[in-house]
């Protein structure tokens, strides 16, 4: 979500900068023009102000300014200062071109271009219109003309032409600047960015969290409604209340299934007493008797076995470091003459291996793994027990040469109650599984199961060697 948040952000806000930054930009070059344009008009009025007084007669050059006019030499003069020092080339022209006078004087006007268009514009009586917007990578000239009126006639204007080269470095430094102001407001609202994303996702993170905390077992984990938005403050407070509620009916669960079973297990145990005592009065070997004592007593492990599992999903683990290869070991050999007395070989490769793991509900796991792997392996075969270690987590991997369980199976296994159609005539309840699967995830373990080739089951028992173990533990 914050892949898509943040870009979205810095997008918006580039076009927003974008948006405010080239009207500037425009506006910064175009009061740059005017301020020239505008210095270039003061100056043509101010020497049309002196040609308007300039005597109009043939001297004897030929020109129509007579060289002896003290207006006209003090008019050419001030054009030749004006274009010493600020590089302006400017002129007074008749209407017929010929110059009033002009700086420098190999200048004359243009017979086409922006020169000869605000000529023509001035010989209607009024200024010429300002130039179009000059940009800092053009290098066009700016041209200004105002007319020469003597008595209401327009007698002459006066040009001028001016280089653009300072102007444009003015506006290209004044763009720099307010690109500079961009980049900067750019990488702020970025980092603001950042921060509002983070504000906004931090809640959402965490609510991520603890919905896979909860899902993996750990109840009591909650979501502080602290920070983030009002709406996700309000979603924190209603998850809580959510997971108070499953969690209590969980509970509820839980203990009804306990009571359930320590209720039913006093009656029982006086009904199958009551049965083995019919059993004396009735001739010996009677198969109703037999059949009914069986079925009692599978119903007391039933019960035995729904107890367990309930305080299995309730317990809290006692993490410690152990050596799994001496537990191994361990329970091989107390397993050793079960599988003896079947005909079945178990055979145990067992190094020293440390992990965190509760050492009584790994034993427990593990019985019961090794159980099934005896139970249904067929004599002559072997059951092997090999713990190894990968990574961060230490592995028991128990396989058999039994005939092992479909694709299908496997996803059911560890079900409760479940128990394959190819083997219901074999004592049990179909819980042991389900209890040793929630067992080692309480302390941050797991039991998985696949095929064995040639044939069998391979179930793999993972515990955590290193770092803080996950799983129903991190609340011990």
């Amino acid at each position: 979500m914050g892949a898509r948040l943040l870009p979205l952000l810095i997008v918006l806000m580039a076009a927003v900068l974008l948006a405010l930054g080239v009207p500037l930009a425009v506006s910064l070059a175009a009061a740059q023009q005017q301020r020239v344009v505008v210095d270039r008009i003061d100056d043509t009025a101010r020497f049309a102000g002196l040609a308007q007084y300039v005597t109009d007669r043939p001297g004897p050059t030929g020109s129509r300014v007579d060289d002896k006019d003290e207006r006209g030499e003090t008019l050419r003069k001030e054009l030749a200062k004006y274009y010493s020092v600020y590089g302006i080339r400017a002129g007074v022209f008749y209407r017929d071109d010929v110059p009033m006078a002009n700086a420098p004087g190999n200048w004359y006007l243009p017979q086409r271009g922006e020169g000869r268009n605000a000529f023509n514009e001035a010989l209607l009586g009024r200024r010429s219109h300002d130039p179009e917007q000059v940009w800092p990578w053009q290098r066009s000239r700016l041209v200004v003309a105002s007319p020469v009126i003597r008595d209401g006639d327009v007698v002459a204007v006066v040009v001028t032409d001016s280089p653009t080269g300072q102007m444009r470095s003015k506006t290209l430094h004044g763009w720099l600047l307010v690109g500079a102001g961009e980049v900067a407001a750019m990488l702020l609202a970025v980092g603001a960015a950042l921060r509002l994303t983070g504000w906004v996702l931090r809640p959402v993170r965490v609510l991520d969290a603890t919905t896979h905390d909860i899902a993996t077992g750990r109840l009591k984990s909650r979501v502080a409604a602290a920070g983030g938005p009002p709406e996700l403050r309000r979603l924190a407070r209603s998850f809580n209340e959510m997971a108070d509620n499953v969690e209590e009916v969980l509970e509820q669960q839980r203990a009804f299934v306990a009571d359930a079973s320590h209720q039913l297990r006093n009656p029982l145990s006086a009904l199958l007493l009551r049965i083995e005592l019919l059993a004396l009065e009735l001739p010996e070997g009677n198969e109703e008797i037999a059949s009914v004592r069986t079925e009692g007593k599978r119903l007391a492990e039933v019960l035995d076995d729904l107890l367990d599992l309930a305080l299995a999903e309730h317990a809290e683990a006692d993490l410690r470091l152990t050596d799994i290869g001496a537990l191994a070991a361990e329970r091989v050999a107390a397993w050793g003459p079960a599988a003896e007395a079947k005909g079945v070989r178990l055979v145990g490769n067992c190094p020293p291996t440390t992990a965190w793991a509760d050492p009584v509900t790994l034993s427990s796991a593990l019985d019961a793994v090794i159980d099934n792997a005896v139970k249904f392996t067929p004599e002559g075969e072997r059951v092997d027990v090999e713990v190894a270690a990968g990574g961060e987590s230490a592995m028991v991997v128990v396989t058999d040469g039994g005939p092992g369980l479909g694709d299908e199976e496997l996803a059911r296994v560890g079900d409760r109650f479940w128990r394959s159609p190819a083997h219901q005539n074999v004592k049990g309840s179909g819980l042991g599984l389900s209890i040793s699967r929630a067992l080692l995830e309480a302390g941050g373990g797991s039991i998985s199961y696949g095929h064995h080739q040639p044939h069998g089951l391979k179930v793999t028992v993972e515990v955590p060697r290193a770092g803080t173990p996950t799983g129903r533990a991190a609340r011990s």
